[in-house]
C-alpha cells in the first residue's frame, strides 16, 4: 500500500511542478480543486440543478449528498465531462470540462468510480487494469494496485466471478490507475461487507494525506461524517446545507440536554443560557434544553446552576448525527 501512494504522490507532485506549463484562457477561473458558480441544469421541464455554486479545496474530501433524484449525479457528470451545463461556469483542478481540449488534459489527470462497475464479464481482472493503464502517461503498477484494494488473489479472475463488493473495489483500483489529482468516487462502499468498507475508508483517508482531492457521493451517513471535511447537502437540485459533518449536527440536528432538579426553574432562564434554543420543564423537576451548540450549554448550565445554588443531576446529552440533519432538511418520505 506505501509503494502504491508513493506512486500516487510522486505522479501528483510531478503535475503540480509542470501545471504553470498549462496554457489558460484569459477567462479561467481560479485553480483549486473544483470550483461552481451559478451552475444550472434543466430536463424539460424538470430543474435538476438551480444556480449552484460551490468551492472544493485541493486535498479535500468532499461529500455531495442528497435524496434520490436530488440532482447529485447530474452534478458530477458535468464536473467530469459527461454532461454538458446549460448555463454557469464550471472548473475542475483549474480545468473546463465544457471544452474538449481541456477535457482531455482533465481526464489525464482524474479518477472516476462509478457506483456500479460493469466491464467486459470475461476479462480477467489484472487485464483490466493493464487495458486502463494504457489509457495514461503515468499509470501505477498492476499488482501493487490489486493489493491496494485487497484483490491480489483474483488478478487472474474473470470479473463476472467477482462478488459485489469485489467488484467495486474492482471499481476503485480502476479509479486510481492513472495516480489522479482528483478522484470523484459514486457510493464507493455499496455491497461492500463491513471489513471491505473501513479497508476502502482507510484508501481513501490516505489518498487526502497524499493531496488528492476526493469527491463522494454515498446513501452512509456514518461514512460521510467520518470521511469528509466538509458536506455539501443538495435537494431539487438546490443546495440546502454546507459545512463540516460536526459543525451540521451541532447547528442543524437538534442536540438535546437533559437533567433533573427543583421543579419550578424557570423556563426562561434556562433557555437564556448560552447555547440554547429553547427549554421545557417536561414533568416536575425534569428539564430539557434544546441546544445549537451543546457544548457551550454544557459549560453555561454548569455556571448557571452554581451562581443559582441549583444542582443538577442526570444530565445526559443527546448529539445529533449527520442522519438527523439529512432527514431534517430533507424530510423522511421514501423517493425512488
Amino acid at each position: 500500500m506505501v509503494e502504491t501512494f508513493g506512486k500516487i504522490e510522486e505522479n501528483v507532485t510531478r503535475r503540480a511542478e509542470v501545471e504553470r506549463d498549462i496554457t489558460m484562457p484569459d477567462t479561467a477561473l481560479p485553480v483549486g480543486a473544483v470550483h461552481m458558480s451559478g451552475l444550472n441544469k434543466t430536463y424539460g421541464e424538470i430543474k435538476a440543478v438551480q444556480n449552484l455554486s460551490l468551492n472544493i479545496r485541493k486535498g479535500e474530501i468532499f461529500a455531495l449528498l442528497g435524496p434520490n433524484g436530488a440532482g447529485k449525479t447530474t452534478i458530477i457528470e458535468i464536473l467530469e465531462g459527461y454532461r454538458t451545463r446549460d448555463s454557469g461556469s464550471v472548473s475542475v483542478i483549474g480545468l473546463d470540462p465544457a471544452k474538449r481540449t481541456e477535457l482531455a488534459q482533465l481526464k489525464e489527470r482524474m479518477g472516476v468510480m462509478l457506483q456500479q462497475s460493469s466491464i467486459y464479464e470475461k476479462i480477467r481482472v489484472g487485464e483490466a487494469i493493464n487495458l486502463f493503464a494504457s489509457y495514461y502517461k503515468n499509470a501505477t503498477d498492476t499488482d501493487e494496485l490489486l493489493r491496494l484494494v485487497g484483490l491480489q488473489d483474483h488478478g487472474h479472475s474473470f470479473f463476472k466471478e467477482l462478488s459485489g463488493g469485489q467488484k467495486q473495489r474492482m471499481g476503485l483500483a480502476l479509479a486510481l490507475v492513472g495516480s489522479p489529482d482528483i478522484v470523484f468516487l459514486d457510493e464507493p462502499t455499496a455491497s461492500m461487507d463491513p471489513q471491505a468498507r473501513l479497508h476502502t475508508w482507510d484508501i481513501i483517508t490516505r489518498l487526502k494525506e497524499r493531496g488528492v482531492t476526493v469527491m463522494l457521493t454515498t446513501h452512509y451517513m456514518e461514512e460521510a461524517q467520518r470521511l469528509a471535511d466538509r458536506v455539501a447537502i443538495i435537494d431539487h437540485g438546490i443546495l440546502v446545507a454546507l459545512d463540516t459533518p460536526d459543525a451540521l449536527a451541532q447547528h442543524l440536528g437538534g442536540n438535546k440536554l437533559t437533567f433533573q432538579a427543583t421543579p419550578g426553574i424557570v423556563i426562561t432562564e434556562l433557555e437564556k443560557l448560552e447555547g440554547a434554543t429553547s427549554a421545557s420543564e417536561t414533568k416536575p423537576g425534569q428539564y430539557v434544553i434544546d441546544a445549537d451548540d451543546i457544548d457551550r450549554l454544557v459549560m453555561g448550565l454548569m455556571l448557571w446552576a452554581h451562581g443559582s445554588g441549583i444542582q443538577p443531576t442526570n444530565i445526559k446529552l443527546e448529539r445529533a448525527s449527520l442522519e438527523d440533519v439529512f432527514l431534517k432538511l430533507t424530510g423522511e418520505e421514501v423517493r425512488d
